[in-house]
């Protein structure tokens, strides 16, 4: 379009027209330039065009389009003009942009870059802050800006900028933060900071608030309460309250001028006023008070003006007003002043009033004016008068009250006058009668008590005979009579009237004479001059005379003949008689006695025999005990001899407790003057105490010897009589007390000792319910801890003691206090509320009192965060008069859980309950936590975090701020997310770039801390490279911490996240983390909580996204520094050591809190004054003033030796408590004290043993120990007893006893012992404190004892007609055991003879005896009894001879075959009984009468034939045979036996004839001179083995199992077969074989009652030596016991059999006359060594005691070795003897030699169990199975 405009002066005129250009190319006519915006606000990018047809307008960003006619991006918009609008900017939207205009002719672009900075934002505003006055305020004003804009920070207060350059105290750094230092209340006000730059404005204020201490409340004022007596009331204005609210008020008074105390230490914060009541009359007092807040207690207000309360009459009488009578006209007054708090004034003076009680008469009053006086003695009273008494003290103000009335009688006074009409006459020898009227009541001046009639002989008046007659107010005469009075005598006599105070006077006296009496008895009656017809009576006046003696009349009888009586009179001076015309030889009794003029007196008789002088009685007889009571009994018995003389006094002795024939015997009770009696009645016995009486009697001569001992009785038991002595009481802990006493002594349980026990009853001091007891069976026991009281708490106790019958008196009783505890309950009404987001204000009440258990030292508030792992932390408040508390240091918005308790001396108490729960204010929050970038690309990351740690408050909104690292903050983008989310994606990033993410949380609050990092946008990531060898430096080492450094290393791409630290303790523990999170831009970390005194080392590693790196190298070990210790030692006990001092004994704590070198302990003590306690009111002891004032300061004792565990702390004061504590130290400090102990000092136990213990004995079983007591300086207070060990020496754990003496004796008799054992014996003595040391063990042994039984009887091997009896040793042989007797008879006669056999055995073992010649079927009774010096009592048992049940029946019948030399028996088996057949044995028996013999044993059961040779049978003899078989059951029957065989032997061959014959046919002369040489050659051999046996038959000892030759008999030597062969020696004694019996055993190993008792005893074992030489007159016949042995075969023509029962010394007979054909075997053993040396035998080896079994069950036993010298005499190598003994054999073999060459070997059956050679003897075996 075109214009024309035509314009002048007048106007304008124009015209247009249109010009349409239809095809132009676009053109940009006005570009976009370009421009700057801030973050958040819109920008417009302007983009004007021209051309036709119209542009269309495209806006790219990049290859990105924004905005055009087909496309619009949100917040993008495409005006009408062509510009782009951009609102709201993000960081993220700068950039080039481009706008280009397009047609259908061209396209036109122009380009302009946008800048967007960052909005400036606070993002640290100021917080509302209320610090204390004077110190330092910081308001932080932490901006986040466009890096290229500056920014400028500016603070107002109230609006006001602040110029900070012109205020000293306010400083503003670079950052904004505001710092105001001595801030005080002109700092108070609301504080803004703005923030102006071009990327934006800013501003956040804050409230300061300056706390300080309140003002002193304004005009305080007292006056006298106008309502209220005896109060003040107090106003003051409200005081400034220091900007914190006021928590209380404290009030402090002083009275008269007294320093001041807190009288209300807690005044509700919202008064202005208060009545102070209770207040006490007459004093003045003056107040001031304080505000308090949290900051703490401000000044005091002025002083009011002194206030004097008015005085008023005393408010209380006097106290403990006590009237006694003085005298019987005066009584004493006493009284103590009314309370000081009631006296209400000065006091001027005392009134006192009396009166007659119960009159109606006026008061009278006696004034005292001076206060002091507390005392009146009220005088010129009437006697014996009653009198009411009261008392009342004044001041300025008048009267007080009058105590309560006390009524006293004045004292009674003795009777004016005596008694009226007084008459006085004898009524017979010993009585006068006394008449009286009584006097005036009015002159007896008290309680008439009586009368005393008095009678004295003349100038006897001090001895006067005097009879209390009660008063008789009834009768007007009074009537009584004084007895008792001397016959014929002359008395004064007088009576007075008596009241309690004394006697009146006396009426005046009259003589009057008792009436004449018959004499007493004549003194000294005696014989001399006794001839056989006459003797002379001598006598003497009686020394009653009781009249004028008037003659003597003596008579004479002879004994119990009346008829015969002899009367004569004699003058009263005739003292002597001459008695003649006696029978002699007759006993007399001869009668004297005086004669008055009332009659014959008393006689005096006794019995003589004429011509025989009298003698000594003998004792009584038959003594028999009735009627046992606790403390008497009846004697019932019969006079012994009178010694021909009267019996004039009966004595009675007892054994007391112990009864025994060594125990003493001790006069308990005699009686006089009762010839005639039977019976006494004993007094004064001990209860349940045994007794054993015997009784004496006394004549003329002397007294009779004791009679038999009574039977033993016990009295019957009674309650106990006295209490337990020296009760104490101690405390022992906080619900306990330590009761200690002296235990009753034996001889005062009155019962039975079991049942002794004590009863202890305790109760609350000065309480009035029902005491609680406790019983303890111990009689023994003397101490006794009280359990379940309260603490600190007063109790009364006291003891008693008990038995079955009843219960003994209480002890006095005593008074203790529990220690003091913790207390039992927390405070009452815990309330809490939040004062700020980092404080709470706790408040509480007291603990009540009945929880308090000790004095309240402070609180403690225990506060941690609910359901928080981290422990509860401590408030300490000292004191118990502040009861609030504001936490501060907490953490924001958190809940709390918060409780209270108190603590006493003792430590702390329970925590109050329930818990409260307490939140902090919220506040902005904390930083995000654990941003992780999991996904990372090139151009889009995902972030995700978690909450942070510190919300502080609800988190409303999360905040992401990211932008290019290499960009300012003013192009970063922003987003704000919901409270929930926790991750963040983003997109469209530049590729291979660093992007900077921060994360905010918003609460109500606002906007906390930014939680940034790093991220690049690459795939290329990796792990990040371990960082440098962590390094710590020396100066930053501390006890608990140190500062780690290090470098990093390549982060991978991938920025690191974290570290995380590890240590490791060295020496060898393990890698531990210490922490994993700490920060990743640090390179240096404080690693804490480590231990003192510690090496360490660490390592680190660091955390990307990608993952961890390798730990970094291990730092150098490096040590922490020592720190003071953090334990106290644990104190295991304190205990009295002296009187002045306590032994510590402690544990110190473990080495690793020590923290350091242990250098030594400490030890703090101090007196504990509990006794002061009682002076204090609670209100008193409310403050630490007061506590202090109750306890001493520490003492401190070092201890440098770090070994020490256990001190003597010395030089303490005596009777005194003390409280000990612990500690230990070391170079840096000491650590904490351990829990207080508690000690009382003065009593300790002995530190010393008894000395010069000495041990003696007595008897069998009991030793006498005495000793001297400790060292006086070592026993500690005195010794209340011994406590005596003994146990018996090797076997302390199983008989130690004690025996415990509650007398401080220096003996003890030990009785009940074991006989003859060693006794170890120790003393320990005791005190009221404990036990002392024990003495060394001394050793005593009792002397030796009858054994007891032996411990079993047991029977073995038992047929028809012999028994094995064994027997074990006595349990208690108390001594050494010297020989048993063994006694033994049928239990019925046998064909009519019944015969009892006794047998001796010397020595201890071994301990059994083959008997024989026993009855088949017989039952026998056995005995056997051991010996000491004594026998002791006897075990006995039965046995039945002959075949068991079950036991085998007889084989069938054998016979026997004969072949050579040998002979075979043959037999059939039998009926085996209940149990298989074991075996066989055969029997032989010579068949002249001899007996049954075992010839062979242990035949296998399998055979039933056996062969053997004859040399073992004697030549020429007959002999009969029989087989027995043996099962488990026993022996069985007898076979039966065999005919009977010779034992003669054929001739060899070459003593024929014939063989003569063909030895000369065989040759010429050769020949000949062959048979010649062989002839001689043959005799010389024979001749030397003759030679050689007949030494062996001149052995001394020959051995048992081997062969040996014996040609003493003259026999010919015959050859054993080479068979094993079990024979007897029985058979070597019948066969005759010696020339010479055998030597009988020593004297004494064997005694027979008779020689017919003897031939019923076979076999004897001997219990001495074996080696023995006798001479031939004692040889007795003996058997000894069977053996086994092997022959050699090559041994030609020796005994063996004879030879080998010969050796056997086990087997004796009995001393009887041998029978016919029957050699006597010797019974030990022989070994001749060369004709003229000395004869030698080996001992026997010692057998051991043990029973014989059953043979089925017995075992093969060893054999001795033969002696050396013995094998080497009979030319055999040691080791080389060889010996058969089958199964079941258990033969001893007392002395044993070897006589078999070498090269010698058996060549017959062999059972199984035969030993091998030299093995050892059997353990126990007898003689008939071997």
């Amino acid at each position: 379009m075109f214009q024309c405009f035509a314009r002048n002066a007048a106007g304008e005129v124009q015209t247009n027209t249109y010009l349409a250009v239809t095809s132009i190319a676009p053109n940009i006519t006005a570009g976009p330039s370009d421009s700057t915006v801030i973050d958040g606000m819109s920008v417009i990018l302007h983009c004007e065009t021209s051309g036709a047809p119209r542009p269309a307008i495209t806006w790219q960003k990049g290859e990105r389009v924004l905005a055009s006619g087909s496309v619009q991006l949100p917040r993008f918009t495409l005006l009408e003009s062509g510009s782009l609008l951009i609102s709201p900017s993000h960081i993220s939207d700068a950039g080039t942009y481009t706008c280009m205009a397009s047609n259908s002719r061209g396209i036109d672009e122009a380009s302009a870059d946008l800048i967007v900075w960052a909005r400036t934002r606070i993002t640290t505003p100021p917080q509302d802050q209320s610090i204390i006055k004077g110190t330092k305020a910081a308001l932080t004003c932490g901006v986040t800006h466009d890096p290229s804009v500056n920014v400028r920070h500016v603070w107002e207060k109230e609006g006001v900028v602040i110029n900070v350059h012109a205020i000293p105290r306010v400083q503003q750094d670079a950052d904004g933060t505001l710092h105001i230092s001595q801030t005080w209340s002109g700092d108070i006000g609301t504080y803004t900071c703005r923030v102006t730059s071009v990327g934006g404005n800013d501003s956040r204020s804050a409230h300061l608030r300056v706390r300080q201490l309140p003002h002193a409340p304004e005009n305080p004022a007292a006056v006298l309460s106008r309502s209220e007596r005896r109060a003040i009331d107090l106003t003051w204005a409200k005081a400034f309250d220091g900007n914190s609210p006021l928590m209380r008020y404290i009030l402090e008074v002083s009275e008269n001028n007294a320093p001041w105390a807190i009288l209300l230490a807690s005044i509700e914060p919202e008064s202005s006023a208060v009545t102070v009541s209770g207040l006490i009359p007459a004093r003045s007092y003056q107040f001031r008070l304080c505000a308090v807040n949290d900051v703490g207690k401000g000044q005091f207000s002025k002083e009011t003006e002194r206030v004097s309360l008015p005085e008023e009459p005393p408010s209380a009488p006097p106290q403990n007003v006590i009237a006694s009578g003085r005298t019987n006209q005066s009584i004493m007054i006493q009284w103590q002043p009314p309370p000081e708090s009631h006296q209400n004034g000065i006091l001027r003076g005392y009134t006192v009033r009396y009166r007659l009680t119960g009159l109606p008469v006026d008061y009278q009053i006696k004034n005292i004016s001076s206060p002091d006086v507390t005392t009146l003695l009220l005088e010129d009273l009437i006697i014996w008068t009653n009198y009411e008494i009261e008392v009342a003290a004044y001041n300025v103000a008048g009267l007080g009250a009058f105590s309560h009335k006390v009524t006293e009688w004045t004292l009674q006074g003795v009777p004016t006058i005596a008694p009226g009409n007084v008459q006085a006459e004898a009524v017979n020898s010993t009585a006068i009668r006394f008449t009286w009227t009584a006097p005036n009541p009015q002159f007896i001046n008290g309680i008439n008590q009586g009368y005393k009639l008095l009678a004295w002989e003349p100038g006897k008046e001090r001895e006067a005979t005097a009879v209390t007659v009660r008063p008789n107010f009834q009768d007007a005469v009074h009537v009584g009579y004084v007895t008792g009075l001397k016959k014929f005598s002359n008395y004064y006599t007088s009576a007075l009237c008596f009241t309690t105070p004394g006697d009146g006077p006396r009426s005046p006296p009259k003589l009057v004479m008792t009436h004449e009496d018959t004499p007493g008895a004549v003194g000294h009656l005696s014989f001399t001059e006794i001839l056989d017809t006459s003797l002379k009576v001598s006598w003497s006046e009686p020394s009653e005379k009781n009249g004028i003696l008037t003659g003597y009349r003596i008579s004479w009888e002879e004994f119990n003949r009346t008829n015969t009586r002899v009367t004569h009179y004699l003058p009263s001076v005739t003292l002597e008689y001459r008695v003649t015309g006696l029978t002699a030889l007759t006993t007399y009794t001869i009668e004297v006695a005086a004669m008055t003029s009332k009659g014959q007196g008393l006689l005096s008789s006794s019995t003589i025999s004429s011509g025989v002088p009298p003698e000594l009685p003998g004792p009584p007889t038959n003594i028999a005990i009735s009627n046992i009571g606790p403390r008497s009994v009846s004697l019932l018995f019969k006079p012994g001899y009178d010694g021909k003389t009267s019996i004039s006094r009966w004595q009675v002795e007892a054994q007391v407790g112990a009864v025994g024939d060594n125990e003493d015997w001790v006069m308990v009770h005699q009686v006089s003057n009762l010839p005639d009696a039977r019976s006494l009645e004993v007094p004064g016995l001990n209860p349940y105490t045994f007794y054993r009486f015997r009784m004496r009697q006394v004549n003329i001569v002397g007294s009779s010897p004791p009679s038999q001992p009574s039977r033993k009785i016990q009295t019957l038991p009674a309650p106990p009589d006295v209490a337990p002595a020296n009760v104490t009481l101690r405390t022992a802990s906080e619900t306990s007390l330590w009761l200690r006493w002296m235990p009753l002594p034996e001889w005062e349980y009155n019962g039975n000792a079991e049942q002794v026990g004590y009863r202890v009853e305790y109760s609350k001091a000065g309480s009035s319910g029902r005491p609680l007891t406790q019983a303890i069976a111990d009689r023994l026991e003397r101490e006794f801890t009280i359990e379940d009281l309260e603490e600190w708490t007063e109790y009364e106790v006291r003891v008693q003691a008990l038995n079955g019958i009843g219960l003994g008196p209480w002890s006095q009783p005593i008074r203790g206090r529990t220690r003091e505890s913790v207390p039992s309950c927390g405070p009452t009404n815990v309330s809490a509320f939040a004062t700020t987001s980092s404080s709470v204000l706790v408040r509480w009440s007291e603990v009540p009192e009945p929880d308090r258990n000790g004095l309240i030292l402070g609180y403690k508030v225990v506060y941690k965060e609910k359901d928080s792992d981290s422990g509860a932390r401590f408030w300490m408040v000292e004191g118990n008069v502040t009861h609030s508390v504001q936490l501060t240091g907490l953490g924001k918005y958190v809940l709390y859980e918060i409780q209270v308790l108190a603590f006493t001396r003792v430590g702390d108490g329970r925590p109050s309950s329930p818990a409260i729960f307490q939140r902090t204010l919220d506040d902005v929050p904390g930083p995000p936590m654990g941003i992780l970038f999991p996904e990372v690309r090139t151009t889009s990351v995902r972030l995700i975090w978690q909450s942070p740690s510190q919300p502080n408050g609800i988190i409303l909104a999360y905040q992401i701020t990211y932008h290019l690292n290499s960009t300012n903050g003013n192009t970063a983008t922003v987003d704000v997310l919901s409270p929930s989310a926790r991750q963040y994606a983003v997109t469209g990033l530049k590729s291979e770039c660093v992007y900077v993410f921060r994360i905010t949380a918003q609460t109500r609050k606002g906007w906390g801390k930014a939680a940034e990092a790093l991220v690049v946008t690459t795939e290329k990531r990796a792990r990040p490279q371990p960082t440098s060898r962590p390094a710590v430096s020396q100066k930053d080492v501390r006890a608990r911490r140190v500062l780690l450094s290090w470098e990093p290393g390549s982060d991978g791409l991938s920025p690191v996240r974290y570290y995380t630290v590890q240590l490791r303790q060295l020496p060898d523990s393990n890698w531990t983390v210490h922490s994993a999170s700490v920060n990743h831009d640090a390179t240096a970390y404080v690693v804490s909580r480590l231990k003192p005194f510690t090496s360490y080392q660490f390592r680190v590693k660091a955390t990307n996204d990608i993952g961890d790196s390798e730990y970094s190298e291990e730092s150098d070990a490096i040590t922490t520094l020592q720190d003071a210790p953090d334990e106290a030692p644990v104190i295991f006990s304190v205990t009295p050591h002296t009187t002045t001092s306590v032994l510590i004994r402690w544990k110190p704590p473990p080495e690793e809190r020590i923290n350091g070198i242990l250098l030594g302990f400490r030890i703090r003590y101090r007196e504990l004054l509990y006794d002061r306690l009682r002076g204090y009111s609670l209100h008193a002891i409310n403050s630490m003033t007061a506590w202090a004032d109750l306890t001493a300061p520490y003492s401190i004792r070092n201890l440098s030796d770090a070994s020490l565990t256990q001190f003597e702390l010395d030089k303490l004061s005596k009777h005194k408590r003390y409280e000990i504590r612990m500690s230990v130290y070391n170079a840096v400090g000491e650590g904490p004290t351990s829990p207080p102990q508690e000690v009382f000092v003065g009593e300790a136990v002995p530190t010393a043993p008894p000395q010069n213990v000495a041990v003696q004995s007595a008897s069998a079983t009991q030793l006498d120990v005495t000793w001297d007591p400790p060292p006086i300086s070592a026993q500690n207070g005195d010794i209340q007893g011994y406590k005596v060990y003994f146990w018996e020496s090797q076997r302390k754990n199983e008989t130690e006893r004690l025996r415990t003496l509650f007398m401080p004796e220096g003996s003890v008799k030990l009785k009940n012992l074991t006989g003859y054992t060693s006794y170890m014996i120790s003393v320990a003595p005791f005190n009221a404190a404990g036990d002392g040391p024990r003495s060394p063990a001394v050793r005593g042994r009792t002397q030796q004892a009858a054994p007891s039984a032996p411990s079993f009887i047991h029977f073995s091997e038992l047929t028809t007609s012999s028994v094995n009896v064994s027997w074990g040793e006595p349990a208690l042989p108390n001594g050494i055991i010297e020989g048993y007797r063994l006694v033994y008879e049928p239990c019925a006669p046998i064909d009519g003879v019944s015969r009892t056999v006794m047998m001796d055995v010397k020595g201890s073992g071994p301990l059994w005896l083959k008997l024989k010649d026993l009855a088949d079927g017989a039952t026998y009774n056995f005995r056997i009894r051991a010996r000491t010096f004594v026998y002791g009592p006897e075990v006995e048992a039965n046995i039945t001879t002959g075949p068991g049940e079950g036991s085998p029946g007889p084989p069938g019948d054998p016979f026997i075959t004969r072949y050579g030399s040998a002979l075979t028996i043959h037999w059939t088996s039998g009926d085996p009984g209940r149990a298989p057949i074991t075996r066989y044995v055969i029997e032989a028996r010579p068949s002249d009468d001899g007996l049954w013999d075992i010839l062979i044993k242990d035949i296998p059961k399998e055979v039933t034939s056996h062969t053997f040779n004859m040399d073992i049978l004697k030549q020429g003899v007959s002999y009969d045979f029989r087989v027995i078989g043996v099962n488990d059951y026993g022996y069985g029957a007898p076979s039966l036996p065999t005919p009977s065989i010779s034992a003669q032997k054929v001739s060899p061959f070459y003593e024929e004839w014939w063989f003569l014959v063909v030895v000369a046919l065989v040759g010429l002369i050769f020949i000949l001179l062959l048979v010649f040489i062989l002839i001689i050659r043959g005799q010389s051999k024979k001749y030397a083995k003759k030679s050689e046996s007949g030494n062996n038959a001149n052995c001394n000892a020959l051995t048992h199992g081997d062969m040996v030759s014996l040609d003493e008999g003259r026999f010919p030597a015959l050859e054993l077969n080479n068979r094993r062969l079990s024979v007897k020696n029985s058979f070597c004694r019948k066969n005759g074989v010696y020339t010479r019996s055998p030597p009988r055993p020593s004297p004494g190993s064997l005694n027979y009652s008779d020689e017919d008792v003897s031939t019923k005893y076979n076999d004897l074992i001997p219990v001495e030596s074996s080696s023995l030489t006798e001479k031939p007159s004692e040889i007795s016949d003996s058997q000894g016991s069977d053996s086994e042995y092997e022959v050699d075969a090559n041994r030609q023509k020796t005994h063996s059999f004879v030879n080998h029962y010969i050796s056997d010394p086990t087997y004796y007979n009995s001393w009887r006359r041998q029978q016919k054909g029957i050699s006597r075997a010797q019974a030990y053993s022989y070994a001749e060594s060369e004709p003229g040396e000395p004869d030698h035998c080996a001992s026997p080896p010692q057998l051991p005691s043990l029973p014989p079994l059953p043979p089925q069950l017995s075992s093969p036993s060893p054999q001795p070795q033969p002696q050396p010298q013995q094998q080497q005499a009979q030319g055999q190598p040691p080791g080389q003897g060889s010996l058969f003994r089958p199964k079941g054999s258990r033969t001893p073999t007392p002395c044993q030699q070897s006589a078999n060459p070498p090269g010698q070997h058996a060549a017959l059956y062999r059972p199984p169990s035969s030993l091998a050679p030299g093995s050892r003897a059997p353990i126990a075996g007898f003689s008939s199975f071997v």
